[in-house]
């Protein structure tokens, strides 16, 4: 893997338009195969999953999962990704989560309205791997089942550990994901120490990173990137590791320190950053920056992580 992560920070910082379309889509492939096939990279037990015809068919999706559904099917068709059959077969794939994931959940006795009906939101590490891999629903769900066995899918696929029973039960009963108790507190811990203009302004906005971190990766950056840097999200953190999550969102925030400076002037920092997307942002600008990121924090970022 280590010759592996060489080559794609190569690719990423000279030519990053090659890590696209079927390219993007069997490095993904390989990598989860060869991880979660590997005693020492597999972190949770190996997915079983047999979707039986009857009981997918009979899966009943929530009104934002169908709306989630409706707003990737009509992106796709704006970046010229898919085919007009396009919904019934993410529709398929999210009916074979929705049952695969309601078997990892804890066993809850909590009141919490997030507890009683699954994760409450839309699964868009789903519908970004749907669009990476074509609109191939056996495909995507394959890799999200081989994903759900390594460390990384705990930070980037919220729906994913949402009460799973992966993590501890105090932790799955409040509903509180990893990338709020764990990502987002390193992003600031790292903020005050890389880029300190940033970290104050949120000080003073009485604003926090950790708000923002959760609010973009639990939408996988759609809205936010354009799609080229959201496909080199999910990839960098799969090939490089989980705690690249960090690091990018601190390169995000290094990237918008002038914006950040001068919305906080104005007291429109929130405002800004919820409804403005992320402009100019390119991975290949920042990888050597995360790269010394992880050469300064990963003992201490990794570590933790695999603490769930």
């Amino acid at each position: 893997m280590e010759t592996c992560r060489r080559h794609y920070c190569r690719v990423m910082t000279s030519d990053p338009s090659i890590v696209t379309g079927k390219v993007l889509a069997d490095l993904l492939d390989k990598v989860v195969v060869h991880l979660s096939s590997s005693a020492t990279e597999r972190f949770f037990s190996a997915a079983q999953y047999k979707g039986e015809e009857k009981s997918v068919k009979s899966a009943v999706l929530s009104s934002v999962e169908q709306l989630g559904i409706n707003t990737c099917v009509r992106y796709s068709r704006h970046l010229k990704l898919l085919e007009d059959d396009a919904e019934h077969d993410l529709t398929l794939l999210m009916k074979n989560l929705k049952i695969f994931l309601s078997s990892q959940r804890v066993k809850s006795s909590s009141e919490l309205i997030t507890q009683q009906d699954g994760y409450p939101g839309h699964d868009w590490l789903a519908s970004t791997v749907f669009l990476i891999m074509a609109g191939d629903p056996e495909r995507s769900l394959r890799w999200l089942l081989g994903l759900s066995s390594l460390l990384t899918s705990a930070f980037i696929w919220p729906a994913g550990i949402h009460a799973s029973v992966h993590v501890a039960v105090e932790a799955a009963e409040s509903g509180i994901p990893p990338v709020y108790w764990c990502t987002a507190h390193y992003v600031e811990m790292l903020l005050k120490v890389e880029v300190p203009l940033v970290h104050s302004a949120f000080r003073m906005s009485g604003f926090t990173p950790s708000q923002m971190c959760l609010h973009w990766l639990t939408q996988c950056f759609w809205n936010y990137l354009d799609w080229s840097e959201i496909c080199h999200y999910v990839s960098t953190c799969v090939v490089m590791g989980p705690d690249y999550q960090v690091y990018l969102c601190v390169a995000i925030f290094k990237h918008l320190q002038p914006e950040i400076l001068q919305h906080t002037q104005s007291q429109e920092l929130q405002i800004f950053l919820k409804e403005e997307p992320i402009r100019g942002f390119k991975f290949s600008s920042y990888l050597e920056f995360m790269e010394r990121l992880e050469r300064s924090y990963r003992d201490i970022v990794l570590t933790d992580m695999k603490t769930l």
